[in-house]
């Protein structure tokens, strides 16, 4: 974590104190290293640890670094199989911290930053993997009207709508011209597929979102629901599988050039064969599309952390090395597409 007092403690703490039941001060801030989008905070106060995401300063892009359906969803999910932090409050005040901002409980375990899993011994990798298959496949067949987040999103449509949304957010933040980037748009847009089923959709999964059990191979929290809506099961587990492509650097870290079987880690059919398994669905997937299209949507998101870098509201100390993907991503997706 970096960065004391990054917050107005003078206002905050007297602001929960009357607004969120159990807590009392003084409390100290300190932001976490990680969230390339919402700046996060660990919160140590005279009632306990709390975690305080909120929206980051400047001027925003339209329906980006929405922390309010953060906390919508989460709230939604308390009690369900999908292993998520609770959440305590939510402050639409901008006159607090200057945005929107919630509260969540803090959740003491482990998170992976390195989907190589180099902290566990090889032949307990496996398990956390299966794991994470498990979770996703939860959260692939769960009926997000049960749950009263039926109207979280538009049913049907969800990759063009995707397509055409991150277009205009990769648009927005543009800096420099791409042209792997623009291949894989002018790609994308003419091989867009058809949806099939209506599912909640994280939008983000990778292991260092997932808080997991100290000592067991156990998820006890998904994080960063930023991106969540409705779209298609299959969205979350092949954007997990899409991360995994990407070569490793300092930041972004995939499993290129790595020996799974070696590792303990499964191959990348035998984990959907997994997640399929959970999610009660049939397969095959077109990878190669959803490879591609997730690639693009990285690209772009990425981007929006380079351009925040360059006008000097970047969340976290990484955005040049994130903002380096951008052009990595495009290939990444282009190769799809062309073998697709």
């Amino acid at each position: 974590m970096t960065g004391t007092d990054l917050v107005a403690l003078d206002r905050l703490v007297p602001y929960l104190e009357a607004n969120l039941a159990g807590f009392r001060g003084p409390a100290t801030a300190r932001k976490f290293a990680s969230g390339q989008s919402n700046p996060t905070f660990l919160l140590d106060a005279v009632s306990g640890r709390y975690v305080l995401r909120r929206k980051p300063p400047g001027t925003l892009l339209k329906s980006a670094h929405a922390v309010e359906r953060e906390y919508r969803v989460m709230k939604a999910l308390a009690g369900t199989r999908i292993p998520v932090p609770k959440v305590h409050h939510l402050c639409e005040d901008t006159s607090i911290l200057g945005t929107a901002f919630f509260v969540m409980e803090y959740l003491d375990g482990r998170i992976f930053w390195d989907p190589a899993l180099p902290e566990v011994a090889t032949g307990d990798r496996g398990a956390y993997y299966a794991e994470m298959a498990r979770a996703l496949g939860e959260l692939a067949k769960l009926d997000p009207s049960s749950v009263g987040l039926g109207d979280y999103g538009r049913a049907g449509g969800y990759v063009e709508r995707q397509i055409s949304r991150w277009v205009q957010q990769y648009r927005a933040s543009e800096t420099e011209t791409v042209q792997d980037m623009e291949d894989l748009i002018a790609w994308l847009t003419s091989h867009a597929i058809e949806d099939e089923g209506v599912s909640l959709v994280h939008g983000d999964v990778r292991f260092d979102n997932a808080i997991f059990h100290a000592r067991e191979p156990r998820i006890i929290g998904i994080l960063d629901w930023e991106l969540s809506t409705l779209g298609t099961p299959l969205v979350d587990i092949t954007y997990f599988c899409t991360m995994l492509r990407l070569p490793r650097t300092n930041r972004v870290k995939g499993l290129v050039g790595l020996d799974r079987k070696a590792l303990g880690i499964p191959g990348e059919d035998a984990f959907l064969a997994d997640f399929l398994a959970h999610a009660g669905l049939r397969g095959p997937v077109d990878l190669p599309f959803w490879v591609a299209f997730h690639a693009f949507r990285f690209a772009a998101i990425t981007q929006g952390v380079k351009k925040r870098r360059i006008d000097g509201n970047a969340s976290s100390a990484s955005a040049d090395a994130v903002g380096d993907m951008v052009a990595v991503s495009a290939r990444l997706g282009l190769e799809a597409a062309r073998g697709a």
